[in-house]
C-alpha cells in the first residue's frame, strides 16, 4: 500500500514539474525567475512548494536530522509540527528546517548574483541562527570552522586551510549566461 501510495505521489510530482516546465516554456522564463514568481505568490503545490520541502528534508537528512519528510512540509506549510505520542523531535531539527525555508528564500533572490565568499557565510549564519551551535564558544556561525570535522569517509579541509581553499576554489566559479527555454 505504502509503494503504491508513493508511486501515485511520484507520478503527480512529476506531472507537476512537467506542467511547470511547460509555463516556464510558454512564458521563457528561466527556473530562477519562476520559483521567485511562486515564492511571492505564496503559490501551494508548485515548483518553489516543493523545492523548499524536498530540498529542507534531504539536506537537513544528511546533516542527521530525524525529522521526516511529512514533518518538513507540515513545518512549511502550517509553521507547525505533528509528533506521535512518545516521540520526540529535537529543537535543532525545527530550527534547522525554518531556517532552511528562510536560507532558500535568501539564495532565491541572490540567483543573478555571482557567489561570494560572504554569501556562503551568511548562507551558514542563516541556516545555523538560534541552533545549539550558535551557543558553543567554539562553533563559529556564518565563519570557517576552527575544529576539524567529518563528512563520512571524505578528508575534509583543515579548518587553518579553509580561507586559502576558498581562494582556489572561488576563481573557478564563474558567472554563466542565464538559460532560459524558448518555443522557438
Amino acid at each position: 500500500m505504502i509503494a503504491t501510495s508513493s508511486a501515485i505521489l511520484t507520478v503527480k510530482i512529476q506531472g507537476i514539474i512537467l506542467n511547470l516546465i511547460g509555463e516556464m516554456w510558454m512564458k521563457h522564463k528561466t527556473l530562477a525567475e519562476l520559483l521567485q514568481e511562486e515564492m511571492k505568490m505564496g503559490l501551494k503545490g508548485g515548483l518553489y512548494h516543493q523545492t523548499q520541502i524536498k530540498l529542507a528534508y534531504n539536506s537537513n537528512r544528511i546533516e542527521g536530522s530525524r525529522l521526516s519528510e511529512d514533518q518538513t512540509r507540515y513545518i512549511f506549510e502550517t509553521n507547525t509540527i505533528n509528533v506521535e505520542p512518545e516521540e520526540t523531535a529535537s529543537v535543532d531539527d525545527i530550527i534547522e528546517t525554518v531556517n532552511h525555508f528562510a536560507c532558500f528564500d535568501y539564495m532565491l533572490n541572490l540567483a543573478h548574483e555571482d557567489l561570494t565568499e560572504e554569501m556562503i557565510k551568511e548562507f551558514h549564519r542563516i541556516l545555523k541562527r538560534n541552533t545549539s551551535d550558535e551557543r558553543k564558544d567554539w562553533f563559529r556561525v556564518g565563519d570557517y570552522k576552527a575544529r576539524p570535522n567529518a563528512a563520512g569517509d571524505m578528508k575534509t579541509t583543515a579548518p587553518g586551510k579553509v580561507a586559502s581553499a576558498w581562494g582556489s576554489c572561488s576563481s573557478c566559479i564563474t558567472r554563466k549566461p542565464v538559460f532560459r527555454l524558448r518555443t522557438s
